[in-house]
């Protein structure tokens, strides 16, 4: 006991003005501990200053620990991460040290004393002292306001992939912050930006509103905004074409037990405690990237490399409609055109109109005399609608495709698309360009419309997979519009599973999703059912771990019935069991029982399933015919093979 108290006495407890006042006017050298709420003062040296006070046994040596976070006259401190010793002598700072340094700091303690006891005896003139690095931050802060004024952009080429890197609160704390970027750097990134800053609570929730409904959010918000964070902007690995897998690969799971289990070199592996203590954090894709980026670096902006005027160039999505005339021979033609000139398909579908959608996304036109044309055109057959994303992708696909006018197309344009594809005896060109930014939004929300989709993770996968499947749910941008934890009873798991009834591995289902406890989500982002069973992968693991390794059932499902999450197979099946699970939880068209509609539907042969068709606003009700394709592989396109695939246990949901 004895110790403990001479250890408690040994630096006084510094917590509020007042006491930082009264200290100052502590009579010879105080050294003060500076530190940081969620971190505590640095106890690496508690040893060396008892030592340093039994050795020199002089009354006029003191030390004290000072909360940064509750004395004003810290302000300029908090959020510093690194150890800080400041050294007051007759309430002036005659001396500062940063970093834990013994040798240093027992050498200096020493050296103050002297020239304090120097002052005091013979009085001589203190030395007061200015904290430079302090100096160097007001500075910055006042040159800040100049380079936004100057609107001054950090550039990459735009062949460049980039994500953001966040080095998290409680690995600053733990002084690992240099460490980290050491290691970054080590693995060949390049880091194109560097800011550190303290996020406020509104700034956490904003950053992380896509969490907002699940537990442990207010703890997430609190923790993010605890301390200091290091917020990194990384360029791509040597040969590498997309930074955001190689950087997920380095940090590792966001489970720090799974990281240290199946990741041990990762950095979360390395530096995390828990999974929301985990060290850092990485944007999920590209998609995610770039909204990060807006929110952190909102002057960042890509460039081509050959820029030479200083124009920015953002990456923009604009639609692009190739009608049904030509949709079916030269759809493959078309579609490599289009990668050629530069273009990522980020959304694709194919439908079919009736006439009254016809009139409403062409209202513009409907008096026009082509307009008769147009209608037959668009309602002959299936219509493919595709949202293309580049820099500058309205201008570009309007140039490409050419003048709306077909013979006017051939005359100046011979080379472009409309004059290629142009269909003999049709006044109608074959292929729609929105005309403008606005128009894009417009047209693009009109084919694909925010859809919701039930997703639940099954109970193999709770427990060591939970946090990581809904950290790439929400890196891939749904939407987590409710969620809920429960374990199903029998009654349940057989409505949810009721189409496979008659199936021999019904009961074997049903038993083993009544095992334990299941989180039960319903996911909203555009092309909601096909994106997230493309993330989900083919339902037999050997089969994802083949054709897609990157999904999550090639990374956490350990065999056919044990395969870790479900999906919705179509808008339908999603529909009703969004209901069935939540009950009436909205009135949107996706959820209300609008009238039903016939729908084209487009059989997969190796899925053996059909999708059924659903009822849905004017503009939902456009017939989905998604065709399965080779997409390329750089490619955002959310069409795969596993659309539509049933939850059959050689395909289990």
């Amino acid at each position: 006991m004895a110790g403990k108290k001479k250890e408690a006495s040994l630096q006084t407890s510094v917590t509020n003005q007042e006491q930082w006042e009264e200290m100052l006017a502590t009579k010879g050298l105080t050294v003060v501990d500076v530190y940081q709420q969620w971190c505590g003062p640095c106890r690496a040296v508690v040893s060396l200053l008892r030592k340093i006070k039994n050795e020199l046994g002089d009354d006029l040596l003191h030390f004290a620990t000072a909360e940064a976070d509750s004395i004003d006259a810290l302000e300029r401190y908090q959020g510093k991460c690194e150890p800080t010793f400041l050294f007051y002598g007759g309430g002036e700072l005659v001396a500062v040290l940063r970093g834990a340094n013994a040798p240093l700091l027992q050498r200096l303690i020493v050296e103050e004393l002297t020239k304090e006891k120097l002052v005091l005896e013979q009085g001589g003139e203190r030395r007061a002292v200015k904290d430079d690095d302090l100096a160097d931050d007001e500075k910055k802060e006042e040159e800040a306001p100049q380079q936004s004024e100057n609107g001054e952009s950090i550039i990459v080429p735009a062949s460049k992939s980039y994500t953001v890197a966040i080095i998290k609160p409680d690995a600053v704390a733990h002084g690992k912050a240099n460490e980290i970027i050491m290691k970054i750097q080590d693995a060949g990134f390049e880091i194109l930006a560097h800011d550190e800053r303290t996020l406020s609570e509104v700034e956490a929730r904003d950053f992380y509103q896509h969490k907002a409904t699940e537990a442990g959010f207010e703890d997430l918000v609190q923790f993010m905004s605890s301390g200091p964070s290091h917020i990194l902007v990384l360029s791509q690995v040597e040969g590498t074409s997309n930074v955001v897998p190689a950087w997920r690969e380095l940090i590792g799971p966001a489970d720090v037990e799974e990281a240290k289990n199946q990741k041990p070199e990762s950095l979360r592996a390395q530096y995390g405690t828990q999974t929301l203590f985990n060290a850092v954090h990485g944007s999920e894709d590209s998609d995610q990237a770039s909204r990060e980026l807006a929110f952190f670096f909102p002057n960042f902006r890509t460039a081509s490399i050959t820029e030479q005027d200083g124009e920015e160039e953002h990456v923009e999505r604009t639609l692009a409609l190739i009608r049904s005339d030509i949709a079916r021979e030269n759809r493959e033609n078309i579609l490599a055109e289009i990668h050629k000139a530069g273009f990522t398909v980020a959304l694709q579908r194919e439908v079919m109109l009736t006439e009254e959608q016809v009139k409403q996304f062409y209202s513009q036109h409907v008096e026009e005399d082509y307009f008769p044309a147009l209608l037959r055109s668009m309602t002959s057959g299936p219509v493919l609608a595709l949202a293309l994303a580049r820099t500058g992708a309205v201008h570009h696909w309007k140039k490409i495709i050419g003048p709306s006018d077909i013979n006017k197309a051939k005359e100046e344009s011979p080379d472009c698309l409309r004059a290629q594809f142009a269909v003999e005896n049709e006044p109608i060109n074959q292929l729609h360009g929105s005309a403008s930014h606005e128009e894009a939004q417009r047209e693009i929300n009109f084919f694909f419309p925010q859809q919701k989709t039930l997703a639940v993770i099954k109970p193999d996968a709770m427990e060591q997979h939970r946090e990581s499947i809904l950290e790439e749910i929400h890196g891939r941008g749904f939407s987590v519009t409710q969620l809920k934890e429960m374990v199903l009873s029998r009654e349940m798991a057989e409505e949810i599973y009721k189409e496979h009834k008659e199936k021999p591995f019904f009961d074997q289902l049903v038993e083993f999703m009544c095992r334990g406890p299941c989180l039960m989500l319903i996911l909203t982002k555009e092309n909601a059912v096909e994106e997230w069973r493309d993330m989900m992968g083919p339902t037999d693991p050997d089969q994802a771990k083949v054709t897609s390794p990157n999904s999550l059932r090639a990374r956490f499902a350990s065999d056919i019935l044990h395969n870790s999450v479900h999906g919705s197979s179509n808008e339908q099946h999603a529909k009703e069991k969004i209901q069935f699970i939540f009950g009436d939880i909205s009135s949107d068209a996706e959820l209300e029982g609008d009238r039903e509609t016939d729908r084209t539907i487009s059989e997969h042969d190796n899925s053996g399933s059909e999708n059924t068709g659903m009822s849905k606003s004017p503009t939902e009700e456009m017939s989905d015919n998604h065709q399965q394709h080779e997409g390329d592989p750089h490619d955002s396109n959310p069409c795969s093979p596993q659309t539509g695939e049933s939850d059959e246990p050689e395909n289990c949901n």
